[in-house]
């Protein structure tokens, strides 16, 4: 994962009309906002992201900001286009679906296979969650946005993203499928001790 200064210096490129750079923003950030799709959109995640970046592409010469900046307008984006897309087709979000995270280097297959599994179960519990919720713990903890950025991208107080991401996160500790999976955990962290 690339630091924040080699995004930066990304993203001034880019606004130049730098080709690279703009891919390295894409690959740096696509996987984030797809997880975040998933949840907001479910299924047509890919095709909404597409549109996300499609719009980012054309508005990035007028772009201000540093990369902190650039994500909050990102997600921005992502959430208005899920939004356009679920009137536009007059549907609630879907389940989520397997979600791919592109990278480089693959690692070893049954390695990269769990992490995947745990991603879309993780996905799929979350989308479970209330929108408000949903929306705060994908862009707070998934996206590592901060308070006042997540804020921005959804129109909302700060103090209502604290709310809304602390509910969700209790909600998400307490489903079911999450105390079963963490009973397995910790009996089999037993067994091996």
């Amino acid at each position: 994962m690339l630091a924040d200064d080699d995004l930066g210096g990304a993203l001034t490129a880019a606004r130049e009309g730098d080709e690279t750079a703009f891919a390295v923003l894409w690959c740096a950030l696509q996987p984030a906002v797809l997880r975040y799709l998933r949840v907001v959109v479910g299924d047509p995640a890919e095709d909404v992201a597409s549109e996300t970046w499609l719009q980012v592409a054309r508005d990035l010469r007028r772009f201000r900001g540093g990369i902190g900046d650039f994500r909050g307008w990102l997600f921005r984006i992502a959430r208005h286009r899920g939004i356009d897309h679920l009137r536009r087709t007059g549907r609630h979000r879907e389940d989520p679906v397997e979600v791919v995270d592109d990278t480089i280097v693959a690692p070893d297959a049954a390695v990269q296979t769990e992490e995947l599994l745990s991603t879309g179960w993780a996905l799929s519990v979350i989308a479970t969650l209330p929108r408000d919720q949903a929306e705060s713990v994908m862009l707070r903890v998934v996206a590592g946005l901060d308070v006042a950025t997540t804020a921005k991208v959804l129109g909302k107080r700060t103090g209502a993203v604290r709310i809304a991401t602390m509910r969700g996160l209790r909600r998400l500790a307490a489903h079911p499928e999450v105390t079963a999976r963490n009973e397995k955990t910790a009996t089999g962290v037993a067994e091996e001790v």
